[in-house]
């Protein structure tokens, strides 16, 4: 029979739940999900294709998000009778299935605990993430390479859609950059904690026999726009290039020149795509992203008038936000938190959730400070 304290845990659970349910207001959430049902069946809806886009996008998150929930609150009454059922049969293979639920459901009104502190102008878009190799060498293209894997990993986990939008690989082993969009609910408040100089520090694989080398990249994380109307953009600030889309070592994979850069002039913004099967399409996202990085960099100037903003992250000594050892200590250690995980490894592999939400929570407290 499961002991009084299973039975409080879960008490404790339920109540936790029921204040975040409460904060996240369920009942306005389900009234706005009905609201953009009405929009997305009007028949003149894809008269506007951008509205629409904006319509069905803005459905399908709250869709996903009031789904979360209520998949929650259902697996806990789930466990709630799980339990009587193994008390009246003292069967111990129940209780052992109730303990892993509990332990399971304790870990996900936790991720969903975290969630509520997102309440940034754009915390509950999804997120275009960009990782650039630094300093380092073929270290640090390598270490690119693993940094864009380990984000994959972590939305494949999630079970979160993930688009690849652009790769430059390197010469020699891994990528320069890479760039890549994940649309699901409050992607980008999860994962903006992630952007900065992330450092490696690990015995070369490149380089002398037992040669210890450090090298870094750099994590760029954006809010998906639907549209940026508040930065227009004209013709005469952009450069715009095309290309033949390449593969690893420069093998084309593209014969013809779909691929495009766009070069804003008046700041030196570059946005590369060329994952989409058009021109038009690789110049239609790369505008969106320019867009966004715009508007962004709006924000930043006039929150500059009130207080100083960070600087340039320049994937290099000396501004590192987390650093992976992968020798002697074998340790995983952000240093604004002081989080650490001491399997490297299960990190690169995606498991993420206690660095972010590590993260999360010193952002909160710093803005309440």
């Amino acid at each position: 029979m499961l002991d009084s304290d299973f039975t409080q845990e879960i008490a404790a659970l339920r109540s936790t739940f029921n204040d975040i349910r409460a904060v996240v207001d369920v009942d306005a959430l389900e009234a706005d999900i009905a609201r953009l049902n009405d929009e997305a069946g009007a028949p003149d809806l894809w008269d506007d294709p951008a509205n629409a886009q904006k319509v069905t996008s803005a459905l399908s998150h709250r869709q996903s998000e009031l789904k979360r929930i209520t998949g929650i609150e259902q697996r806990i009454d789930d466990l709630e009778v799980l339990v009587e059922l193994a008390n009246e049969a003292d069967d111990a293979e129940s209780e052992s299935e109730a303990r892993a639920e509990l332990v399971a459901l304790q870990k996900a009104v936790g991720d969903l605990e975290v969630q509520t502190l997102l309440d940034g102008e754009y915390d509950d878009r999804g997120a275009v993430v960009t990782i650039r190799s630094g300093a380092g060498g073929d270290d640090a293209t390598d270490f690119a390479e693993m940094l864009m894997r380990m984000y994959l990993r972590w939305a494949e986990r999630h079970g979160y859609p993930v688009k690849v939008l652009d790769t430059s690989y390197a010469e020699g082993a891994g990528i320069k950059s890479a760039t890549f969009e994940i649309d699901a609910p409050y992607i980008y408040g999860t994962l903006s904690v992630e952007a900065g100089t992330h450092r490696l520090a690990r015995i070369s694989p490149f380089g002398g026999a037992d040669k210890r080398q450090t090298s870094f990249a750099a994590v760029e994380v954006i809010p998906v726009m639907e549209e940026a109307v508040e930065v227009e953009v004209p013709e005469s600030d952009i450069r715009v290039d095309v290309f033949r889309s390449s593969g690893p070592g420069g093998q084309s994979v593209n014969t013809t020149d779909s691929a495009v850069r766009i070069t804003h002039l008046p700041t030196g913004i570059v946005v590369s795509m060329q994952n989409e099967k058009s021109q038009i399409q690789n110049r239609a996202a790369a505008m969106r992203v320019l867009q966004t990085r715009l508007l962004l960099l709006k924000r930043e100037e006039e929150a500059a008038q009130k207080k100083e903003l960070a600087g340039t992250i320049t994937a290099s000594w000396g501004d590192q936000m987390r650093s992976y050892f992968l020798y002697g200590q074998q340790l995983v250690k952000d240093l604004r938190t002081g989080y650490e995980v001491g399997n490297p490894a299960v990190v690169f592999d995606g498991d993420l959730d206690g660095l972010i939400a590590a993260g999360i929570k010193w952002r909160k407290r710093k803005s309440d400070d």
